[in-house]
């Protein structure tokens, strides 16, 4: 047993600061001052490039080897189901290992698959199935590469600047969206989907070089890596505990089931009825790419003025009524100006969505995060793209955009309860108060279960208040990693309370106080204030065992005790 008589794990509100907000209009272009910012995201553009080219020939192909809408939808599908499926590993080995390495490993896996079903195409072995097939593995790519890089453009740029780089980043793939397509349709037109197929090939070459000549300064690491199991569950446990992230969560969900049965069903409506082809197709996306690059380039200004709520609200009645139109056309020009508020609700939604998870999660766990809220928007894109392909065969295409915009409208009523947050001003970062105490018996790294239990001095006039505080305090803690949390009053003494609490192991232990960060600080400071003991609360950390000895002659030596 280790106890301390002073607590080196309660926190020192002498070493508080004021957290820095985030500043109300930063320059939409600061991000580029970065020169790695800057590189990247080139490079990323014309890898967003082929990858729509490849996204317009793998849906007219579809449209070629079958009639069926279903077929066609799962398109969209076999695109987004990896990134539900893999995601949340993905997101693990994103916070636990080099993130460098994994986007360079993804972006070769994905130049590799793409280059194998260009040459199926141009051998014509494509059926439906092995297209699928091919574009699951596409997508598995992009389920490993984006926690990744989503994560690193917090490392890349400022706090302060991370709004604008995240609406770089959309406005860049619209950028793309707005010609890749309509360029896609050309070439579909001119050489058939294989010659868009070894355009994306190529086009991951020049994200591959840029990623193997970066070169990001690492964290110094103390602790031993979490081993990947542990670590999804930490992620899970620290979104499940924190309320804007399922909000976030649950809205981006609603989102992506609706709004995908536009992207889905888009071939279909260019053909059947608008009675296009393969270049009709593109410019319709195109269209909602311009869109798109209007919502970004708008949004910081109307961030300003409008809450975040409205926006997204906006977002999903704006979209909804570009559904209802689109159903109502059998004009490709009037379809394409309807596009165009559907490509800004979608930009202005989706990244308003992933800012707030970022804003709203330390670094430590951000790739967990970004990549459970992936999980549930692009699941719910494969939910909507299965869903409304369905529906579309059974009750027709104009129906099944009909029930697509009337979800939309569900997800802005849910804003009425559940709207999303404003960009909040706490601050992440590390709280740095935490000091590891000299041991009295020689502990390893995984030695455990831990037990720590931390006794305060309460006033009878104070106990609501200090449970008001514990409340937060046991969110905070499971939050973090601590495990059956308990508070306990003294039956004799009823003035004192103590809080209990389990963790794995002594790493675990310290990894858990590495995890406090400057916002945690308030609730530790109104415990410390609410204190009427003689000092600091006591702090006591003790080693679980169940070890007794086999006979009475026998005593325990002191290893069996770590």
């Amino acid at each position: 047993m280790a106890t301390a008589p002073y607590p080196f794990d309660i926190d020192r509100p002498e070493s508080r600061s004021v957290p820095d907000p985030v500043p109300v209009r930063p320059s939409s272009l600061a991000p580029f001052r970065k020169a790695t910012f800057r590189n990247l995201w080139l490079a990323s553009n014309v890898s967003n490039f082929g990858g729509l080219v490849q996204t317009v020939g793998a849906g007219w192909m579809m449209t070629e080897l079958t009639h069926s809408p279903v077929m066609v939808a799962m398109v969209q599908a076999s695109n987004t189901l990896p990134i539900m499926l893999v995601s949340l590993i993905a997101g693990a080995l994103a916070d636990n290992y080099n993130r460098r390495r994994i986007m360079l490993g993804a972006q070769t896996f994905m130049l590799v698959v793409s280059a194998a079903l260009a040459a199926a195409a141009f051998a014509g072995m494509l059926t439906p199935w092995l297209l699928l097939a091919f574009t699951f593995l596409i997508g598995f790519g992009m389920a490993l590469y984006n926690p990744s890089w989503q994560a690193s453009v917090g490392d890349i740029v400022a706090r302060s600047d991370l709004p604008a780089a995240v609406a770089l980043n959309s406005m860049g793939f619209n950028l793309m969206r707005s010609v890749g397509p309509a360029v896609g349709g050309l070439i579909v037109a001119a050489g058939g989907a294989a010659a868009a197929f070894a355009v994306n090939a190529a086009s991951y070459l020049p994200l591959s070089l840029s990623l193997y000549l970066w070169r990001p300064a690492l964290p110094e690491r103390r602790l031993p890596r979490e081993a990947l199991g542990p670590a999804v569950a930490a992620g899970l446990r620290y979104v499940s505990m924190s309320p804007v992230l399922l909000r976030v969560l649950f809205r981006g969900f609603l989102f992506g089931v609706a709004a995908v049965g536009l992207l889905a069903l888009l071939p279909i409506v260019a053909r059947d009825m608008l009675g296009g082809g393969a270049f009709a197709y593109g410019l319709l996306l195109g269209c909602f790419g311009a869109g798109a690059i209007g919502g970004a380039v708008s949004g910081a200004r109307l961030r300003d003025r409008f809450a975040n709520e409205t926006i997204v609200r906006a977002g999903f009645l704006g979209f909804g009524a570009a559904l209802v139109g689109l159903s109502l056309s059998r004009d490709l020009w009037i379809s394409g100006l309807l596009l165009l508020p559907a490509g800004a609700s979608w930009v202005l939604s989706l990244s308003l969505f992933n800012v707030s998870v970022q804003l709203s999660t330390p670094r430590w766990v951000v790739g967990r995060a970004l990549s459970l809220y992936q999980t549930c928007t692009f699941g719910g894109m494969a939910t909507g793209s299965f869903l409304w392909g369905h529906v579309a065969g059974r009750a027709g295409l104009a129906e099944a955009l009909w029930a697509a915009a009337a979800v939309l409208v569900l997800g802005a009523l849910v804003g009425l309860r559940l709207p999303l947050p404003n960009f909040g001003t706490d601050d992440l970062a590390p709280l740095g108060r935490f000091v590891e105490p000299r041991l009295g018996v020689d502990l390893r790294a995984r030695s455990g279960p831990i037990v720590i239990t931390v006794e305060y001095d309460i006033a009878p006039e104070d106990v609501t208040a200090f449970l008001a505080a514990m409340t937060e305090r046991r969110r905070i803690r499971i939050r973090d990693g601590a495990r059956q949390w308990v508070l306990l009053r003294d039956l004799e003494r009823p003035t004192v309370w103590a809080e209990s609490y389990h963790v794995a192991t002594w790493a675990e232990y310290l990894r858990h106080h590495e995890r406090r960060t400057m916002a945690d600080a308030e609730v530790s400071d109104r415990l410390l204030a609410l204190h009427r003991g003689a000092g600091k609360p006591r702090v006591r950390r003790m080693i679980e065992r169940q070890t007794v000895p086999r006979r009475d002659d026998l005593p325990l030596k002191p290893d069996d005790m770590v």
